[in-house]
């Protein structure tokens, strides 16, 4: 704020904050470029100047998402420093709480639903990403002592993208609210072998 005008941020920063928003609450293919156009209180000459296609705006949503998503592995050791086992643990409960959180689930699952042609160019984003995403798990597995490093991140990968299901699906009261118990109960399995 300077001089008492609130300063409003750039035009880019504007349009993927609010595609970002209602893409998440409204789906990819429910939102055009008007409504984004709209919400952002700017126009589709300025989306266009910033963003080729519609596809690139989604292609920067989605890194946007990964970007912010792996902040939360820096809070893991920032919380945890050296303790890899509590940083797994932290991340099943972070998980937990980003489930409780928002019922819409995963935007990168979620876009990769939507954008059902396998040519689409986000699609080979989302694949990055979720490939990124994965690796990160496995060393963390790795790092924490689990003998079956990948074997338990991609349980855990699967179990959490079944809660999500569960959660827009049957809501909080369902299988979903066993997420915490059921993931601890994995990483315990996996430590006594």
């Amino acid at each position: 704020m300077a001089d008492g005008v609130v300063e409003r941020s750039r035009p880019r920063d504007r349009i993927l904050e609010t595609a970002q928003d209602m893409f998440h609450k409204h789906g990819i293919k429910g939102v055009g470029v008007d409504a984004i156009t709209e919400a952002a209180g700017t126009n589709k000459m300025t989306l266009y100047r910033h963003f080729e296609s519609k596809d690139d705006l989604i292609i920067e949503c989605l890194r946007a998402t990964a970007t912010k998503a792996s902040r939360i592995w820096d809070e893991f050791e920032a919380q945890h420093p050296g303790d890899k086992l509590a940083q797994l643990h932290a991340w099943v409960h972070k998980a937990s709480e980003l489930l409780s959180a928002d019922s819409r689930g995963c935007d990168m699952a979620n876009a990769a639903v939507e954008l059902s042609e396998s040519d689409h160019p986000a699609r080979r984003v989302i694949k990055e990403l979720k490939e990124a995403q994965r690796e990160k798990l496995v060393a963390l597995c790795r790092d924490a002592g689990i003998g079956q490093a990948e074997l338990l991140a991609d349980t855990l990968s699967l179990l959490l993208e079944g809660a999500r299901v569960s959660m827009q699906s049957v809501g909080a009261e369902g299988p979903s609210a066993q997420f915490v118990r059921m993931a601890e109960s994995l990483i315990a399995s996996f430590r006594a072998r």
